[in-house]
């Protein structure tokens, strides 16, 4: 049966019933902190199968110790960001372009409207964005040879919003991380041990504005790509993204008939893309390559895009909220072997060139910077491994 959800956000145009959106299972961050069984097999499920979860993060009175992973804080800190990034949107163009530190071989701070490539056609990107170091926000020291970039003066005033935000989404993303490393079966603490808050890494808070696109040129606005981080935590309200759904997954088809369904999630390329419908009161989580390569292909980073958003939200700028969690800088990415279920995952292929995560995120992040050549370097696992679809695992 399709998904029908009566919620919608105040003040924008509700999200059509009439295309069809990924199936991703909607998890209850309350269940998992009383430990319901069932809830945890459901998320091991999505981490393994698409890679994307709905995290309802609405908790009741009956959850009084949840900390640091208290769901409704951490909406009530998102809403807030919401408008400090709308703030800072509005600040002149030649303010902004302060802090585009990407010259100095940075991916934190500012990046323009159509100044990454898309696609190997070269089109750009019609969205701009601005990164927020977690390490330049909490204070953790850098070397000289790696200093922290300065935050644009504007956020000063939300600095105490801004240290809440990522330390509530860092301990969100380590409850994940011990859950996956119980399944993984690694030896305890091993993947919260790469991703320490003190430690130097390329967390960021990202905020983006994506204006609404020409009536008769709406196309994809962020070329199809993976996460090259280890976890995700999405806040968005309007329509957009939309995830390449593997072949073992349908899509969840529409409630309503439309005549133009299809152009409107992009179906007409040949490809199983599905829209993502945003959800009140829910953070999308997934999981990026870093997790992939820890893994061994156990778990899956999903390819996915962003366009425009469909029907009448096409005509509303959409702003969206970003966690990314990366491993610490000097991590080597590769499998850890450990594990006897990652052992066994690689066992007969061919050793991944090791990489540390500095490195890997620079090429990632930058390579969009650099034209349609330096695009190839910015897609990901997606065009190697990923590309072919595997079935679930359980």
């Amino acid at each position: 049966m399709p998904l029908i959800i009566d919620e919608d956000f105040k003040g924008i145009p509700p999200f059509p019933n009439t295309v069809s959106t990924a199936p991703l299972l909607r998890i209850s961050l309350a269940k998992l902190l009383s430990g319901d069984a069932e809830e945890q097999d459901r998320v091991w499920k999505a981490c393994c199968g698409l890679g994307f979860f709905y995290l309802d993060m609405r908790m009741n009175e009956d959850i009084s110790d949840a900390g640091l992973l208290d769901g409704n804080a951490l909406l009530d800190d998102a809403d807030q960001l919401f408008k400090t990034g709308e703030g800072f949107f509005e600040l002149p163009l030649e303010e902004k372009r302060k802090y585009d530190f990407s010259s100095q071989n940075s991916y934190f701070g500012y990046k323009g409207m159509g100044a990454a490539t898309i696609d190997a056609k070269g089109n750009k990107d019609r969205n701009e964005f601005y990164n927020v170091s977690k390490d330049e926000t909490l204070g953790v020291p850098h070397p000289p040879e790696n200093p922290n970039m300065p935050a644009a003066p504007y956020l000063d005033q939300y600095r105490p919003l801004l240290k809440d935000y990522i330390t509530r989404c860092h301990a969100l993303i380590t409850y994940f991380l011990r859950f996956l490393n119980a399944r993984l079966e690694l030896p305890e603490g091993k993947l919260e041990s790469l991703h320490r808050i003190d430690a130097i890494s390329g967390d960021q808070v990202r905020f983006i504005k994506a204006p609404p696109q020409p009536v008769d040129d709406k196309r994809t606005a962020l070329g199809a790509h993976t996460d090259f981080g280890s976890v995700t935590v999405l806040f968005n309200r309007v329509g957009g993204l939309q995830v390449r759904l593997p072949h073992y997954i349908q899509p969840t088809p529409p409630s309503e008939h439309s005549e133009n369904a299809n152009r409107l999630a992009g179906e007409e390329d040949g490809e199983n893309w599905a829209y993502v419908r945003p959800l009140p009161g829910h953070a999308i989580i997934n999981l990026g390559d870093a997790l992939v390569k820890f893994s061994g292909g156990i778990l899956r980073s999903n390819i996915h895009r962003v366009s425009s958003p469909p029907d009448t939200q096409a005509e509303t700028t959409r702003y969206s909220l970003v966690y990314f969690s990366r491993p610490e800088d000097e991590v080597l990415l590769k499998a850890l072997d450990e594990s006897p279920l990652v052992k066994e995952s690689i066992k007969g292929k061919a050793a991944e060139e090791a990489v540390n995560s500095k490195d890997w995120i620079l090429r990632r992040a930058l390579g969009s910077r650099k034209g349609a050549e330096g695009w190839k370097n910015s897609r990901g696992t997606e065009n190697a491994s990923l590309a072919k679809d595997v079935e679930v695992r359980n």
